[in-house]
């Protein structure tokens, strides 16, 4: 089967995930939960920012308070704004009393977000991945970042955000104390961002696009991350034939993306085992490249032990031992 084939066959995995996620009563409750927070200005969406990046919902103590959950001891409050508002008695002509609502200006009000509260469980359609690295995986997409120019570290992330990407910085941070398998994940949606959305300002279809590569990608290294990814497809796009659609209408984008990263990555180890393993032998040095590489006999000499095929992307690998100094 073709790498396109094959990716198409995953995308249909997807989109039969996401769909199913938007008819079930997991999706209702998360609905019905969600709707119970209020909609924050432009202005009170910056203020979070500021004060809490990575913040996902806030309410008032007492709204906590509602829902089950309790504000943590300690937790530092989000101030925002909120209207003072003046109700005015009014009368018509006819004696017909009413009255109306004026904004009579502004105070700070404190907030805390769902990360900063315990209690009762929140509803959730994104499971984290709690399996371990399949194949290397996490290590082989490093050096797929590495060749679009960015960095990745580890890093104490706030709220529960699982990683971000710096275009401006080239860096890309993944969220220390997830495990091994949300790693590769986070990694490989973050990578997608990297490839694709340095000059998008549709933060929805980024979003999607990212998370499809990131499924794609480990659905072809053995990891099945449905139980992440398909609440996230359906959060950011809004689930039902409106995921699907806009699936399909980046599926180029998306399956065009996976296979470079999936053709970039190098060889895992076990393959390279397969192929002969790392040479122990003084002044001498292994490495793996792929055959249709181009190099230089003069500069760099080496020598072909063996090659092998990676079953991901289809393409030979030979382990090779160059000879000189190292």
């Amino acid at each position: 089967m073709g790498e396109i084939s094959r990716h198409s066959d995953l995308l249909d995995k997807l989109m039969n995930g996401v769909s199913a996620l938007s008819r079930s009563d997991k999706w209702s409750e998360y609905l019905d939960y969600q709707s119970r927070f209020r909609d924050y200005s432009f202005s009170n969406v910056l203020l979070i920012a500021l004060q809490r990046p990575g913040a996902t919902r806030v309410a008032g103590y007492k709204a906590w308070e509602k829902l089950g959950r309790r504000v943590s001891r300690g937790e530092k409050a989000i101030y925002i704004r909120a209207p003072i508002l003046h109700r005015r008695a009014l009368s018509d002509d006819a004696g017909t009393e009413s009255s109306e609502l004026s904004v009579r200006g502004f105070r700070y009000v404190p907030v805390f977000d769902v990360a900063q509260t315990e209690g009762d469980a929140v509803p959730s359609v994104c499971e984290n991945l709690s399996s371990s690295d399949p194949r290397d995986a996490y290590d082989r997409l490093l050096v797929v970042a590495s060749q679009l120019g960015y960095r990745v570290e580890y890093a104490e992330l706030p709220g529960r955000t699982n990683g971000d990407c710096s275009f401006d910085l080239r860096r890309i941070r993944i969220r220390t104390e997830n495990s091994p398998a949300q790693h590769v994940k986070t990694l490989a949606h973050e990578i997608g961002h990297a490839m694709l959305h340095e000059e998008t300002r549709d933060r929805r279809l980024a979003e999607l696009e990212a998370e499809s590569i990131a499924y794609v990608v480990c659905a072809a290294l053995g990891l099945d991350s449905g139980r992440y990814s398909f609440g996230y497809v359906t959060i950011w796009s809004g689930g039902g034939a409106e995921a699907i659609d806009q699936i399909k209408s980046s599926c180029h984008r998306i399956q065009q993306a996976a296979g470079e990263i999936l053709s970039s990555m190098p060889v895992s180890a076990a393959a390279h085992a397969r192929v002969g393993g790392r040479s122990e032998r003084a002044r001498s040095s292994v490495d793996l490249y792929a055959v249709d590489e181009k190099w230089d006999l003069d500069l760099c000499p080496r020598v072909t032990v063996a090659v092998a095929t990676d079953e991901l992307t289809g393409r030979e690998w030979g382990s090779t031992v160059r000879t000189g100094a190292l």
